[in-house]
């Protein structure tokens, strides 16, 4: 559904408060009068005072928009290696240019992401559900690789500070070249000039930058 750009961010505004911070909806002080407008009509939020809130058709709506921005800063910081200062205002421009299907190629490509730059969840698409292999993926989580396979470390999940800081101490970065030896019993992997051996929670924290031939 196209919005106004402002309404895009309204939504994407309401859906933090509401799925991660546990507030009931925002109040409009401060908030573009065109924006809550556009919401209002199409049914996507309601206003009761000075309160507005999601309503059940403009939940799905919200965690879309938050999809695009989160995704826009996945390509923005690993493909296009943008600046962390960079990532917000560029995010926000790129986002409003994911329409059509074009989120859920650029999902597919990066390898369906779970976790933003900043490791925030990703709000899940259809793709990832379907788990679609329709472009040539660019990066892949090491635990979906086959023994052989190669590139470099993109990003590290950072959903578990504990895992993360494991990694880190063996020196498993971004960067870092990576090529999967064997899947089973566990994932072992050589990542620079070491070998290490992983169950297949750890490997799947690990996103590769896929070689490609």
């Amino acid at each position: 559904m196209k919005l106004i750009e402002s309404a895009q961010e309204l939504l994407e505004q309401l859906w933090i408060a509401t799925e991660e911070e546990a507030k009931p909806g925002l109040t409009v002080n401060g908030t573009t009068p065109e924006a809550i407008d556009e919401l209002m009509r199409l049914g996507l939020a309601a206003r009761e005072e000075e309160q507005i809130t999601l309503t059940s058709a403009g939940l799905p709506e919200a965690a879309q928009a938050v999809r695009r921005h989160r995704l826009a800063e996945r390509l923005l910081a690993d493909v296009l290696a943008t600046e962390e200062g960079l990532l917000e205002e560029q995010a926000c421009r790129l986002e409003h240019a994911l329409f059509d299907g074009v989120d859920e190629s650029i999902c597919t490509l990066l390898g369906h992401p779970r976790f933003c730059p900043h490791g925030k969840r990703i709000p899940l698409g259809q793709c990832c559900r379907q788990k679609r292999e329709s472009v040539e993926r660019l990066i892949a989580p090491l635990h979906e690789l086959q023994p052989g396979q190669a590139g470099h470390i993109a990003y590290i999940q950072m959903n578990s500070p504990r895992r993360l800081q494991k990694l880190m101490a063996m020196g498993v970065l971004p960067g870092v070249s990576i090529t999967l030896l064997r899947r089973s019993p566990s994932f072992v992997f050589e990542a620079g000039y070491s070998q290490f051996a992983v169950d297949e929670e750890i490997a799947a924290d690990i996103y590769v930058r896929l070689a490609h031939d």
